[in-house]
């Protein structure tokens, strides 16, 4: 019976990175700014909305007869909505409180 053998981690497959931003920080790995993440965001609640209105249409229509899936395209639709409703508060919210800081 041969010996076990020993599990290697994964191995860095670039030691040098490439700096090209004046903060040092490497641009193909920086995070998305807060605005593109925050349009994704409204993009994909108004993907969700459209999703369920069609399903709905549909099921008036007569093209689904699946009352299921109707009912779930609008509850993730209503959630999601719901969600960036609250995002929008808090953020509304540290807005204010930035407006209210003392220099």
């Amino acid at each position: 019976m041969p010996g076990i053998t020993p599990i290697n981690g994964p191995t860095p497959t670039n030691l040098s990175p490439n700096i090209s931003r004046a903060d040092g920080r490497d641009s193909s790995t920086s995070p998305a700014g807060f605005d593109k993440t925050l349009k994704g965001c409204i993009d994909q609640v108004n993907t969700d909305q459209q999703a369920s209105a069609n399903t709905i249409q549909e099921l008036l229509t007569g093209k689904n007869q699946d009352i299921m899936s109707v009912v779930a395209s609008t509850a993730k639709a209503d959630m999601s909505f719901k969600l960036l409703i609250g995002v929008r508060n808090k953020v509304i919210e540290a807005y204010k409180q930035t407006l209210n800081m003392q220099i």
